[in-house]
C-alpha cells in the first residue's frame, strides 16, 4: 500500500496546488466522523498496519514517517505518540541492558498519557483514552521492571490496571484489552515464585493464574489488531519458560518469516530450532544473524551474536568435527559476551567449557585447565555447568598425575 504521507510528498514535489492536498485531508476528516474511536477507523487501521509492520521489521525511519503523518492528522490524539514510543521500545528489545533509548521512549509514553488524559477529561466516550492510558502505563512499567525500579514499576502497573478496568466490557476493543488481562494473570503468579523479594509489593495486587494468562494471550495473538505482535512476543518467552519448546519454535518461525529483519524473532527462531533439534534451520539462522551483525543491520548486536556463535560452535564440534572452526565460534561467543557484559550468561560459560574440551583433545592440558577454571568461576554454583566444569577439572588433574607417573 502506498501511504498517504508518500502521496502528499509526491504532490508537493510535482508542484500540485495546496488545495488538492487540503481536499484530501478534508475527506479524511469527513471519514473520521463516521467512527466514535480512531482505533475503529478502518482507514487508520490500514495506515497503521503498514507503519507497524515497518516498525516490527526494524525499518524505524520509514515507520517514523508514517507515525508522523498520523500525528499531523490527529495532533491531539495519543495514538501517534504511543506508536512512536513503541518504536523506541523495540530499539531496546534486542538488548534490554541498552539504556540509550530510555529517555525517548519515556518521553513518548508521557506524551501519550498527557493527551489521553485530556481526552479522558473532555470526551463523553472514555473507552479509547482509557485504553491508551492503560497501555502507556503498562509499557512504562515494563521498562521500569527491566531497570529493576520496582516501586516505579508497581506504581505504573497499578495505574495501568485502573484504566484497563474502565475499558472492560467494550466489545470492539475486547481482544486488545485481553492482552492486559493475559499478561497480568501470567506474571502475577510467576513473579512471586521467581522473585520472592517482590512478594510484599505484589501482595497489593489481585492474584494471578498462569494457565489462564497463557490462554488469554493466545487469543490476543490470534485475534487482536494492535496488540497481536506484543502478545506473541510474550508468548515466546512464556512457552520457553514452561518448556513448551514445540509451540515456541512454531511461533518463532512464523514471526521471523513475517518480520525477517527483526533480530529478536530471528534469535528466538535460531534458539528454538536448536533446542528442538532442527539443526539445518538453526545453523542457517545462526549464520544469518552473524552476517547481519557484520552488515551493522539495526538491532543485530552482541546478545544475538553470542547465541548464534555458540550454536555454530556446538554443531561444528559435535557434528562436523571441525574443531578449529568450533574454536573460532566459541571464541566469538565469548567475545560477544564480554561486549555485552554478560560473563555469567550460559553461552559464555558453555563456550569456555567447549574450548576446554577442544584443548584437552589436542592434549593442551594447561590451556584446557585454564578454560575449565574460568568456567567454574563464572558458572552459577550447583548449576549443571558448574558441575560439568568441576568434573572436567578433577578428571584433567587425574590425567596429568597419571602422565607424570608414566614418565
Amino acid at each position: 500500500m502506498k501511504s498517504i504521507i508518500n502521496i502528499v510528498t509526491c504532490c508537493i514535489v510535482a508542484g500540485l496546488s495546496i488545495t488538492s492536498v487540503s481536499a484530501q485531508l478534508y475527506s479524511s476528516a469527513e471519514l473520521d466522523k463516521n467512527y466514535d474511536m480512531v482505533l475503529k477507523n478502518p482507514g487508520v487501521q490500514i495506515e497503521s498496519t503498514e507503519a507497524i509492520n515497518l516498525l516490527y521489521n526494524f525499518r524505524f525511519d520509514e515507520a517514523d514517517t508514517e507515525f508522523r503523518w498520523l500525528k499531523y492528522r490527529y495532533p491531539k490524539h495519543p495514538m501517534p505518540h504511543f506508536l512512536m514510543g513503541l518504536s523506541e521500545w523495540w530499539k531496546i528489545v534486542p538488548n534490554t541492558d541498552n539504556e540509550a533509548y530510555d529517555k525517548a521512549f519515556l518521553a513518548q509514553m508521557d506524551s501519550t498519557i498527557n493527551l489521553a488524559e485530556e481526552l479522558y477529561d473532555n470526551e463523553k466516550n472514555k473507552i479509547e483514552p482509557a485504553f491508551f492510558l492503560a497501555a502507556a502505563y503498562a509499557f512504562k512499567g515494563r521498562l521500569y521492571a527491566e531497570r529493576e525500579s520496582w516501586t516505579k514499576a508497581a506504581f505504573a502497573g497499578k495505574k495501568s490496571l485502573k484504566y484497563f478496568e474502565i475499558c472492560k466490557g467494550n466489545g470492539d476493543l475486547s481482544p486488545e484489552l485481553l492482552f492486559g488481562d493475559g499478561l497480568y494473570n501470567y506474571y502475577a503468579e510467576w513473579v512471586p515464585k521467581e522473585y520472592p523479594i517482590l512478594r510484599p509489593i505484589l501482595a497489593l495486587f489481585p492474584k494471578g493464574n498462569k494457565k489462564l494468562g497463557e490462554q488469554q494471550l493466545e487469543k490476543v495473538g490470534n485475534n487482536a489488531f494492535y496488540t497481536r505482535v506484543e502478545a506473541r512476543y510474550f508468548l515466546l518467552q512464556i512457552y520457553s519458560m514452561e518448556n513448551e519448546y514445540g509451540k515456541a519454535y512454531e511461533m518463532a518461525k512464523y514471526m521471523w518469516q513475517t518480520y525477517p529483519n527483526n533480530p529478536y524473532f530471528e534469535r528466538y527462531f535460531c534458539r528454538t530450532a536448536f533446542v528442538t533439534g532442527k539443526a539445518a534451520e538453526a545453523e542457517k539462522a545462526a549464520q544469518n544473524i552473524l552476517d547481519k551483525i557484520e552488515r551493522n543491520m539495526p538491532g543485530y548486536e552482541g546478545v544475538s551474536g553470542r547465541n548464534a556463535a555458540y550454536v555454530l560452535a556446538y554443531y561444528n564440534m559435535q557434528y562436523h568435527r571441525n574443531y578449529d572452526l568450533a574454536s573460532q565460534y566459541y571464541q566469538k561467543a565469548i567475545d560477544f559476551s564480554v561486549k555485552t557484559k554478560s560473563l555469567n550468561a550460559g553461552y559464555y560459560v558453555s563456550s569456555l567449557i567447549g574450548l576446554g574440551k577442544i584443548a584437552e583433545m589436542k592434549k593442551n592440558y594447561d590451556e584446557a585447565l585454564r578454560y575449565y577454571k574460568l568456567a567454574d568461576d563464572k558458572a552459577d554454583k550447583k548449576s549443571n555447568q558448574d558441575k560439568e566444569a568441576k568434573k572436567a577439572i578433577d578428571n584433567l588433574k587425574k590425567l596429568k598425575r597419571e602422565e607424570r607417573r608414566k614418565r
